[in-house]
């Protein structure tokens, strides 16, 4: 979660227009969705794979473990689709093989498209955009709140196990397990407790209830949105002719 808001801040296309990617992600979304076939799957994933590493100059390797965790739990969700349950018991049915294969595919190219986004575009340079579109500003600070909450779980986290550590609570698979159990019985009420000194410390600082982050606008890039208007285009006919 770390790496994503660090390579979200520091990528080459930090600067670009929300528009401009939002565009890309969510026009691909909706055509992988629309137009269901695996050339289009493909194709949307390699769109949005190339765009984030070569484009963007995302880690390849932190794109790449990002798809295989969710490749790994759409796996989980479509294989149980060759199976078949009765009264006889459980059989597979390998006739649904390309049913599986095809909604694997389409969901991960889905996947890919929110990842880039994700990979590309801080949450605050999201909200700002969802704000420009009219979306309620009390809707958008319980986002960002939320989600700074995550980091503070995050944070609780790795400062108890490593107090764990230092006090030998990982010393043998026995007390691993133990030191597991307390961490994840104390980790809420430790996380809430920061997230109440944090509420304390911005209402000392004269907090009213609304965070403001400072952004600088960027201008959309015509050459740029005209080239993702192109791409889409292009996969839309793909899609039509193999539909």
């Amino acid at each position: 979660m770390l790496s994503i808001d660090k390579v979200a801040h520091l990528n080459r296309w930090r600067s670009r227009s929300v528009t401009e990617k939002a565009t890309l992600a969510l026009g691909m979304m909706i055509i992988t969705i629309s137009l269901p076939s695996l050339p289009v799957a493909l194709v949307v994933m390699g769109v949005m794979t190339g765009a984030a590493i070569l484009g963007a100059r995302v880690p390849a390797k932190l794109w790449l473990a990002c798809t295989m965790g969710t490749l790994g739990f759409l796996l989980t969700g479509t294989l149980s689709l060759m199976l078949h349950v009765d009264v006889g018991g459980i059989r597979l049915m390998p006739e649904e093989w390309p049913t599986v294969v095809r909604l694997t595919l389409q969901a991960l190219a889905g996947f890919t498209c929110l990842q880039f986004l994700a990979l590309t575009t801080p949450t605050t340079d999201l909200l700002s955009g969802l704000r420009r579109l009219g979306i309620p500003s009390e809707i958008l600070e319980v986002a960002l709140l939320i989600y700074r909450f995550l980091f503070l779980l995050v944070e609780t986290a790795a400062a108890m196990h490593a107090a764990q550590a230092a006090r030998l609570g990982h010393d043998g698979m026995r007390r691993r397990i133990q030191s597991l159990g307390s961490l994840v019985a104390n980790l809420l009420a430790r996380a809430l407790d920061r997230a109440q000194r944090l509420e304390t410390g911005l209402a000392a600082r004269g907090w009213n209830g609304a965070i403001t982050v400072v952004r600088r606008p960027t201008p959309v890039s015509v050459s740029g949105l005209s080239l993702i208007l192109m791409t889409e285009a292009v996969t839309a006919a793909l899609g039509l002719w193999y539909r």
